[in-house]
């Protein structure tokens, strides 16, 4: 379909979606797209593009031989190592998969989207930790992806959109950045008040207070979080789409949308079955490595368990759409801290462990101080490669925190 002015750009489209009886009205001036044109590829074409067009897939078979050594060996550090790798490129493709799907949903639902299948690991490590008992894996874990994405992803987003567009200055919409800023705070206070009633010893029940807070709050934070979803989907449907001028809707993607579906789904199972068995090589990979647990639970497992945010971010603000970039890397922060968290909290609850909020003194303070500066560099709406490599800097900071803090609860 060609259009000859802009007249005709600004009309209402009326695309028959997969229902029958239903039609979506798209407006781009609420910040709907053009429609998409479909993509269709036969079972081989479509392994060729998803697979055999990426040098990184090339680590895939480290994932079916950490399993072989996990079998053969007791060796957990080399485990631990093949692990990482085999996920590495599988978390790419499925940043990949994602963005090609948003091809068809639209930026707002393929940033969530983006988000949402980035955390899945995350989740399914922390559901099987919680079941061997391993509550500060779960504690740590969720707080290393928080601050890998909120640090590392943004501000490697923003260095290499600064490079690729060094002649201007990149934007992206203020408001919904300060709101993001507002969302990641409300978070930390969630944190704060169990560890500063643990540490101030003023509790009225001191075998339970604590306890009791951490569980009210999460129920708090998961109605937060879906009033959230809400705003931004229903209230605001526009709310994180990217401005005309920085869209490009004359993009054609590689796959249909239903075989996105399938790769992401397949992608999906394979991560979350090779990060089941890095929750029993963690303690063995210390020991092995002789680098302490909080280290690699903060550190490492977040990095490759985000490449799939990590590689997507990228790749939109290298495209020059923050507003997905942003999308991805604090709206994943978000959901991580305002649902992962809580979640987690409520399913062992339920499963008869006690795990709180109370994330401990040195870990809060770090997320707290790391999100203040995150929300200075976000505050203006705009960003560079400077902002980004001083995200970066800051995260290296927090790495080499960790590598030399030793956790209580572990020592």
């Amino acid at each position: 379909m060609e259009f000859d002015d802009e007249a005709e750009h600004r009309r209402l489209f009326r695309v028959e979606t997969n229902s029958p009886q239903r039609k979506a009205v798209f407006s781009l001036e609420q910040g709907g797209s053009l429609p998409v044109k479909t993509t269709k590829n036969t079972v081989i074409q479509s392994f060729k593009i998803v697979i055999l067009s990426n040098k990184l897939n090339l680590l895939l078979p480290f994932g079916p031989l950490a399993i072989l050594v996990h079998y053969l060996t007791d060796n957990k550090g080399w485990f631990f190592l093949l692990s990482l790798l085999g996920i590495a490129p599988l978390a790419e493709r499925l940043g990949y998969a994602t963005e090609q799907l948003a091809c068809y949903t639209g930026p707002t639902v393929g940033g969530l989207l983006n988000a949402t299948f980035g955390n899945v690991t995350e989740l399914i490590i922390s559901i099987i930790a919680l079941k061997n008992g391993m509550i500060r894996l779960v504690q740590l874990t969720l707080l290393g992806s928080i601050l890998s994405n909120m640090l590392l992803v943004l501000g490697c987003s923003f260095f290499c959109g600064g490079i690729v567009f060094s002649r201007k200055q990149q934007v992206f919409d203020k408001g919904n950045a300060v709101l993001n800023s507002g969302m990641l705070l409300i978070a930390v206070m969630s944190l704060l008040f169990p560890t500063l009633l643990h540490y101030t010893h003023s509790e009225v029940y001191a075998a339970s207070s604590e306890l009791v807070l951490s569980r009210s709050t999460s129920c708090i934070m998961l109605v937060a979080y879906a009033a959230y979803l809400f705003f931004q989907l229903k209230s605001q449907p526009s709310f994180l789409t990217e401005s005309e001028e920085t869209s490009d809707d004359d993009e054609v993607p590689e796959i249909s949308k239903w075989e996105a579906i399938i790769w992401l789904l397949i992608f999906t199972a394979w991560v979350s079955l090779l990060s089941g068995y890095l929750v029993d090589a963690i303690e063995g990979a210390s020991v092995s490595w002789n680098v302490p647990i909080s280290f690699i639970s903060v550190i490492l497992l977040p990095i490759v368990g985000n490449a799939a945010e990590h590689a997507g971010a990228i790749m939109f603000a290298m495209k020059d759409k923050l507003d997905l970039s942003l999308g991805v890397a604090i709206g994943s922060s978000i959901q991580i801290s305002m649902f992962a968290v809580p979640f987690c909290v409520v399913i062992s609850w339920m499963m008869g462990e006690q795990m709180d909020l109370n994330f401990q003194l040195f870990e809060t303070a770090t997320l707290f101080i790391s999100v203040i500066v995150v929300a200075f560099f976000l505050h203006e709406g705009t960003s560079n490669y400077f902002k980004g490599l001083m995200l970066i800097l800051s995260y290296l900071i927090v790495a080499a925190s960790f590598f030399v803090h030793q956790d209580p609860d572990q020592g």
